[in-house]
């Protein structure tokens, strides 16, 4: 399977970074002795606990693109089905991550935390429009003809990059979010906690330099 190897290195690179963007929304440390505001930790629980799941799920998206990624002997079809698979759960995990934001609403008592919380949960909501045609876009391509194959995967390495730099805009809005008592009280739910943890365990997919 000459070309496909050197691809699948490009697309697990490109969605490596896409992590970054599930450990952002789980908040770091508190910075300070007195304690948020009541309504405000009930808000970050809301967020929280939708976190844990979501960020699971998409590190093991990432992770199983990282798995083929080293394979210049699997079939076009197993590679597709993989890549479908992972690009649909990331989808789904932003589309949650992004429901919870809305559901959850402004953050009580942040000055512009409307504005904030609707830039962070736009994001997320963009990434997974994204991820859902890339999925498309891997489903279209023909599986029978190597050359062929090979040459769409080289597409979508190409777009998977586009859409890791939106969620470098994601990270950012939500480290936007993530400030001052905000960061305080998801930092004080056990939920938030957990996700932090895993996230930040590396994955195959995880590059080090």
């Amino acid at each position: 399977m000459e070309g496909t190897n050197p691809v699948n290195k490009k697309l697990a690179a490109a969605l490596s970074s896409g992590a970054v963007l599930a450990v952002a929304v789980t908040g770091c440390g508190s910075d300070g002795d007195k304690g948020p505001d009541p309504k405000l930790v009930s808000w970050a629980k809301t967020v929280c606990d939708a976190v844990p799941a979501q960020s699971a799920k998409i590190k093991s998206a990432n992770a199983s693109i990282a798995s083929i990624a080293t394979d210049s002997n699997l079939p076009p079809k197993d590679a597709q089905k993989t890549y479908v698979e992972a690009f649909q759960n990331l989808a789904d995990g932003y589309k949650a991550l992004a429901g919870a934001l809305d559901s959850a609403g402004a953050p009580p008592g942040i000055d512009g935390g409307a504005k904030l919380q609707k830039d962070a949960a736009e994001n997320l909501a963009g990434l997974s429009t994204s991820y859902t045609e890339l999925k498309k876009t891997v489903e279209g391509l023909d599986t029978k003809d190597q050359g062929k194959f090979a040459k769409g995967l080289k597409t979508v390495a190409g777009q998977t990059k586009e859409v890791g730099e939106q969620g470098d805009d994601g990270t950012e809005a939500l480290k936007r979010l993530e400030q001052g008592e905000v960061k305080e009280a998801m930092a004080e739910q056990p939920s938030c906690k957990v996700a932090a943890s895993a996230a930040a365990q590396p994955t195959a997919a995880a590059t080090t330099g």
